[in-house]
């Protein structure tokens, strides 16, 4: 059996399969288990696969790719408007072989075993802070109850609940003492494995050309950088400009226009949530530092400067988002010209990202 394109809709146990021929006609359906699915290549002539974007993919592409065929993901949020009808395995995998028609649909790129292994160390690392912060505010709601009050901060918490639990006299009973303590213990286990995964996400940066110049820039610190490599690869030429690669991030504006009315909203918040998270928090601190050293009477960089115009004439958070805005378009230069913030490699390009590396004064 000769096929051209091979639509796969994807799943934990169950795989449905859509041929195609030259003219994107479906020839024939399949539902297959994984051991079958795993087999049916073995006597296939196959030039393309489609794939959504989703759990198990990025394998699948990968073990594909090795047998030399062609594979293409495609965003999961763009193939909803292909299914025709009631959403069922086979309409979802028709619905593939259509979408990949569209041409301005953009593939994911396959991501390779080392890029998902730093990004699922990088999900570990936001379970166990998610785990530590709720234990931290299950112990202040105790000693609440119990006429204790907490400090704010999440390091001199700990150490104020430790004390009132180890101090015999304290309003807290005996009988949840003990307990709260075990909570305790647990918060220090988490951040002695937070701070061993921390320790691993430095030995990798140091030996990565590429989060060593994404560290170069204001506000990118260790987290950042690693993950958005774990993200990209360190590879962006796949992205049209610096524009599409920070709404890739959702932190451009949303926009509702039509004829000569434009309006802009608020950022779409689309993209890579975790990513996103990171360059605001990176924003943020860029603005804090920025306000300390004025207070100093130190003079600020262009980049700073900017910064706290915007924050001037519009508010704190609209200067954050407009900053991780800027800072997603300086990694985007960083990342293509493979140098250093402040360190530009001449090449051809539009204004606004020529001066992308010369916004310090």
């Amino acid at each position: 059996m000769h096929a051209t394109t091979v639509a796969v809709d994807l799943a934990k146990s169950v795989f449905q399969i859509a041929v195609a021929d030259d003219n994107w006609k479906v020839v024939e359906q399949h539902r297959l288990t994984r051991s079958q699915f795993e087999r049916w290549f073995g006597n296939r002539e196959v030039a393309l696969v489609i794939m959504e974007a989703c759990g198990s993919a990025h394998h699948w592409g990968r073990r594909l790719r090795e047998r030399g065929i062609e594979v293409k993901l495609l965003p999961a949020a763009y193939i909803r408007a292909y299914v025709k009808r009631n959403k069922t395995d086979r309409a979802d995998a028709c619905a593939l072989l259509e979408a990949a028609r569209c041409a301005d649909i953009v593939p994911v790129r396959v991501k390779s075993v080392e890029q998902q292994a730093l990004q699922g160390l990088h999900r570990i690392r936001s379970l166990w802070m998610t785990t530590r912060t709720s234990r931290i505010n299950a112990l202040r709601g105790f000693c609440r109850e119990f006429g204790e009050e907490i400090p704010q901060g999440a390091r001199t918490g700990v150490e104020a609940i430790s004390r009132v639990l180890a101090d015999p006299h304290s309003p807290v009973p005996s009988l949840i003492r003990e307990t709260m303590r075990l909570l305790v213990e647990e918060i220090r286990l988490l951040e002695q494995r937070i701070a061993q995964l921390e320790r691993e996400l430095t030995e990798v940066a140091r030996h990565s050309p590429a989060c060593t110049h994404l560290m170069s820039v204001p506000g990118i610190g260790l987290l950042t950088a690693t993950a958005m490599v774990a993200a990209t690869g360190g590879n962006v030429t796949h992205f049209k400009d610096a524009r599409h690669f920070a709404s890739w991030f959702g932190i451009t504006p949303k926009e509702y226009s039509s004829g000569n009315n434009r309006k802009l909203g608020r950022i779409s918040k689309r993209g890579d949530r975790y990513l996103r998270m990171l360059l605001t928090h990176g924003a943020r601190a860029v603005l804090r530092a920025a306000a300390l050293a004025r207070s100093a009477g130190r003079n600020l960089d262009g980049l700073r400067l900017w910064a706290t115009e915007i924050q001037a004439r519009a508010n704190h958070n609209k200067a954050a988002c407009a900053l991780a805005n800027k800072l997603a378009r300086i990694c985007f230069a960083v990342l293509r010209d493979h140098a250093p913030y402040g360190n530009p490699q001449p090449c051809p390009m539009k204004k606004l990202e020529r001066t992308a590396f010369a916004i310090a004064a």
